[in-house]
């Protein structure tokens, strides 16, 4: 058994300084010690894969990364995981509770996932070891996980079982308080925009010094088609994952951050609006473009039709957000978010439907990504 304190401090020295993550029973006294640990910056996510591209956000802003959760929520992160990281080359520490052990009584809803942890960490090719028993072997531990995860840019986990890490008290900053944010209403009922507009007028808006994500499907390809920056990732897969990974972004650059999302990926992980909220950045602009449908798979409607998304961000202590449906409403709502002190959302609801053959990005999500890393460092 260690304390959180062996762990935090190797983990320091090894120079891991952003934890996020959902908490477990076998993570509390880690946990704790990170969260009363005010050296380091803890993000705890509304789910493990939402925490994951919080990470990855994070390590593409220059931080090294720890992402805790439960092994019942391990399945939470297959996706970001193999859709994100692994096509990215992007590496985190990955700490997952051992629940439901054979011949180890537990609740029977961990006996599944108990039985398949370290085969499924072994299905998505990620190297792993048990989480250090004992203060000598923590910094080996350590060193053996950031040498694998330099060599194959992929996240690397440790499984810790119950009661590797002593019990530790918590002295948690008070939570954010919520706050009245500005509410604007440019919608007009007419005619709604092509997203490949909406995306030309934002590229005219936008300066040069600006972070851009944009998230899975037409949103990125038409992006990539329309302009092609060094400023630009262009998320592929991990759908729901690009507002988790602008905040992680947000949280360690001073540059404005913009995330690109779409009405289908914001559904998927509404919780992330809530973590951003919380979190408040002041520099980061969440731009939703709403077509109703999901664009990519042949049109199927979502559900957006009926949810105000500008209304649910308010709810989750953005201090701005707009609703408009042509583009000088999307230029009146622009205007305005760029003096917003906090979070800030723009909901433009457009027509559905692509550029015409369009193609896909011909640069690698790994040169993508360490073109954007570089980017971000400059």
């Amino acid at each position: 058994m260690i304390t959180a304190h062996d762990f935090m401090e190797a983990a320091t020295r090894a120079g891991f300084d952003f934890y996020t993550g959902v908490p477990c029973s076998y993570l509390t006294p880690l946990i704790n010690g990170v969260l009363s640990n005010r050296a380091l910056a803890y993000v705890g996510a509304a789910s493990e894969g939402e925490a994951v591209a919080i990470a990855a956000g994070a390590w593409l802003a220059g931080r090294q990364t720890v992402v805790m959760c439960q092994n019942s929520g391990l399945g939470n992160t297959v996706n970001p995981l193999t859709s994100l990281n692994a096509p990215f080359g992007i590496p985190t520490l990955l700490i997952t509770t051992w629940r439901g052990r054979p011949g180890e009584p537990d609740e029977p809803q961990h006996e599944v996932m108990g039985q398949i942890t370290h085969s499924l960490l072994d299905l998505m090719g990620l190297a792993h070891l048990p989480f250090p028993a004992t203060t000598g072997d923590v910094a080996p531990c350590l060193a053996s996980a950031v040498s694998t995860m330099n060599a194959r840019a992929l996240p690397f986990a440790f499984v810790m079982a119950k009661g590797d890490v002593a019990d530790t008290g918590l002295d948690q900053p008070d939570p954010v308080q919520p706050v009245a944010g500005k509410r604007a209403i440019f919608t007009k009922g007419g005619a709604r925009p092509a997203r490949a507009e909406v995306l030309s007028r934002f590229l005219a808006l936008t300066d040069e010094q600006t972070a851009v994500i944009a998230t899975t499907g037409k949103t990125g390809r038409e992006l990539f088609t329309l302009a092609d920056r060094p400023q630009h990732l262009y998320q592929v897969g991990s759908m729901g994952g690009a507002s988790g990974m602008a905040l992680g972004v947000a949280l360690n650059t001073p540059r404005r951050v913009v995330v690109l999302d779409g009405d289908g990926a914001a559904l998927m992980k509404l919780g992330a609006l809530a973590t951003i909220g919380a979190q408040a950045p002041a520099n980061l602009l969440h731009i939703l473009l709403d077509n109703g449908v999901h664009d990519s798979t042949g049109g199927q409607a979502t559900t957006s039709a009926s949810v105000d998304l500008a209304a649910v961000a308010l709810a989750c202590n953005y201090r701005y957000a707009a609703s408009c449906d042509d583009l000088h409403g999307f230029e009146q709502a622009w205007a305005e978010a760029q003096a917003a002190k906090g979070p800030a959302m723009i909901h433009i609801r457009i027509a559905p439907g692509s550029m015409d053959k369009l193609g896909r990005p011909t640069v690698t999500p790994h040169f993508v990504a360490r073109r954007f890393k570089s980017f971000l460092a400059s």
